[in-house]
């Protein structure tokens, strides 16, 4: 099959794409917190208005409210009076109206009576009709709360269906409509599908939003009324953020703040939106007015995550029903004029469906750790390049290990991963034998740390220059030394391959690869040279994370003379000095010159290789990413760079040496990436 690789420049304006959320995947979300008054539904409709029109302008397609938000979720025994049922569906009637003409999806809470039993219900409403009602399965029953002594759960409903003698499809009658009704509900629109769970339905054994998921729904609304006691905010935000990773979704939520009754309990109004594993947006709590928290869900990485994990449908049983939600996509002049009429739009036009620039943000490193992370992640990848290349060490009966020391980045990541893979055998660091090879191109700089490392960690060095090998190589060839081609460089790095494979013998070691995950993405390396080793302990490193290994490790693991030498080869131009150096004996090659920055290539690596976005989705990401930093048409140059190297060097990557994968993601041929080497580039 051939792959489309577009590399013609674009035609069309990254910086115009980030009010097109929907050109991209993203969903924009919202979830609210209105002040209110606890039974008074025409005051809490107004609240909630108020914030739909927020909303509105914001651009955002979906905006969910807490539950029991018309009437408020401590009523007790007033859920039982007459009145309130009647002030809570006219409160909703009157929301319902007010989103008529405008470009939102709406979900607010409120108690309903059906074939008198009373429910307590998220309604979905566009354009204004209600399109679907989803009652609350899980009722608690515990400690403060006394949800069944009011409600009946949603589960009766499907259960009466099934059990039915004549089968019907669940409906009610609202306002003269028939509306959906039941928790089988899947609500699906042109762009994306969610699902509704309330409260404790996440926090029973089976949550619905499992289910719901497995069924096809990308985002999950929770509407809750979750109260506050201390701990309760760190365990759900964790649990929220597993269950989104667990079943690969967006999910947002919501629960009910100032305005409730604090008789007994007292609520704090958080609001989550979560994607995949990943918070997106926490909202500050224990806020005296409403508070709306906004953030895009990436349904098409959701998609991707699904259709790899093949396991995901598995468990898919039951009938679901799918409702066709169509939200008005309104212009901005009619938004305007619209909200205008209602007075509620004072200055400025609403955006129109999903327009808008992102709340959402993408780090610029995304393979490195969040800054509370930091030391347990470094420790992480560390012990399993170390324990990748101890269990090999032990395997072969090697009695030493040998790897280039050239004083650059990649080499001193090896040489610290094999040291300490020799302090965790209980070997001798004697055993660990590093080879400088200085050659045309090495500088006095690189040299001299190369030495001090190899002398401040105690392991056997040797000198080996190659400038005479490689003159006479060149000689035999018939090429001129003055010609400073590709044939001039590479003759250099096999040379040195070819020593490190002779001293691995003599010795009876194994060569230990310097190369990281960047560098083989671009196929920066020279084939049967530096690609080739007995084991690639960087292999699944991108080079932005080798830079801080290096300085995690200089700060935490060895001493101040140690540290002042590997901080400066932080500080080292990336280079594989194979041109001569300039008058001065200062690195003359730097490889981001050629090539480009890193920190690009592993933003593209990432979300290439993790999620295989298209080309115009990276560019976008990236020109966010990295504004102000590089320009638009600088992004798409090294980004055209990118694709083109990665696609031409397979042939390097298909006959890799083993190395460990770290980062959740690898080039390895036999392992997460398998392409051919012949693949098409258009």
């Amino acid at each position: 099959m051939r792959f489309f690789l577009y590399l013609c420049t674009l035609k069309w304006n990254i910086r115009q794409q980030a009010i097109m959320t929907t050109s991209f995947g993203y969903v924009r979300v919202a979830a609210a917190v209105p002040h209110m008054r606890v039974a008074d539904c025409q005051y809490n409709a107004s609240e909630i208005k108020k914030q739909i029109t927020e909303a509105v302008q914001e651009g955002v397609q979906v905006v969910c409210f807490p539950e029991l938000s018309i009437t408020g979720y401590t009523c007790a025994d007033l859920f039982f009076t007459q009145q309130l049922q009647k002030d809570a569906l006219s409160a909703l009637e009157d929301v319902c109206t007010f989103t008529r003409d405008l470009p939102i999806i709406v979900l607010v809470g409120a108690p309903l009576k059906v074939d008198n039993n009373l429910y307590n219900c998220a309604f979905v409403m566009t354009d204004g009709e209600v399109v679907g009602v989803v009652p609350k399965i899980n009722l608690p029953n515990t400690g403060e709360f006394y949800e069944k002594r009011w409600f009946s759960s949603g589960r009766d409903v499907l259960e009466n269906n099934v059990n039915s003698i004549r089968p019907r499809i669940p409906t009610i009658e609202l306002w003269g409509n028939d509306v959906p009704f039941g928790i089988d509900l899947l609500f699906t629109t042109k762009d994306y599908s969610f699902g509704i769970e309330l409260c404790e339905d996440l926090w029973s054994p089976l949550p619905a939003s499992t289910q719901l998921a497995i069924q096809g729904a990308e985002i999950i609304f929770n509407l809750s009324s979750s109260n506050c006691v201390t701990g309760k905010h760190a365990f759900r935000q964790r649990m929220i953020t597993q269950q989104s990773a667990r079943v690969h979704c967006g999910y947002v939520y919501t629960s009910s703040g100032i305005g409730e009754s604090t008789t007994d309990i007292v609520f704090s109004g958080s609001t989550y939106i979560a994607e995949n594993g990943e918070m997106l947006e926490i909202g500050e709590r224990f806020q005296m007015e409403s508070s709306m928290i906004i953030s895009e869900i990436d349904v098409e990485r959701l998609r991707i995550d699904r259709q790899r994990n093949t396991n995901f449908t598995h468990d898919k049983h039951g009938q679901f029903r799918h409702v066709q939600v169509a939200p008005l996509e309104l212009g901005l002049e009619d938004g305007a004029t619209r909200l205008q009429d209602a007075a509620l739009l004072d200055n400025g036009r609403p955006m129109g469906y999903g327009e808008g620039p992102l709340h959402r943000h993408f780090t610029q490193t995304p393979f490195l750790p969040k800054k509370k992370d930091s030391d347990e992640y470094c420790e992480d990848v560390l012990n399993l390049q170390v324990h990748g290349l101890l269990r090999r060490w032990q395997h072969t009966h090697a009695e030493s290990l040998v790897i280039g020391i050239s004083g650059g980045l990649d080499s001193t990541l090896a040489l610290i991963v094999s040291v300490l893979a020799a302090d965790r055998l209980g070997y001798n660091r004697s055993q660990v034998i590093g080879v400088t090879m200085p050659g045309f191109g090495t500088s006095d700089r690189t040299y001299s740390n190369a030495i001090a490392m190899m002398e401040e960690l105690g392991i056997s060095i040797h000198e080996i220059p190659i400038r005479d090998m490689a003159t006479q190589h060149l000689n035999d060839i018939g090429h001129d030394l003055n010609n400073h081609d590709i044939t001039y460089e590479n003759a250099q790095a096999r040379i040195r391959t070819l020593v490190l494979m002779d001293l691995a013998n003599k010795y009876n070691g194994i060569v230990v690869g310097t190369g990281d995950m960047s560098e083989l993405a671009l196929g920066w390396a020279t084939y049967c040279g530096d690609q080739m080793s007995m084991y690639g302990v960087n292999a699944g490193v991108p080079k932005t994370l080798v830079r801080y290994l290096v300085r995690y490790a200089a700060e935490n693991i060895f001493g101040e003379r140690l540290r002042e030498i590997l901080m400066d080869v932080i500080d080292t131009p990336v280079s594989p000095e194979l041109l001569p150096t300039d008058d001065e004996g200062n690195i003359a090659q730097i490889t981001e010159d050629k090539v480009g920055p890193y920190e690009l290539h592993d933003f593209f690596l990432y979300y290439f290789l993790r999620y295989g976005f298209t080309r115009e989705k990276i560019a976008f990401m990236a020109s966010m990413a990295f504004d102000g930093v590089y320009s638009e048409e600088v992004i798409e140059h090294w980004l055209s760079v990118f694709m083109r190297r990665f696609f031409t060097q397979q042939f390097k990557r298909s006959c890799l040496p083993d190395g460990p994968k770290v980062v959740g993601v690898s080039l390895s041929p036999r392992g997460d990436w398998r392409m051919p080497s012949d693949v098409a580039v258009n």
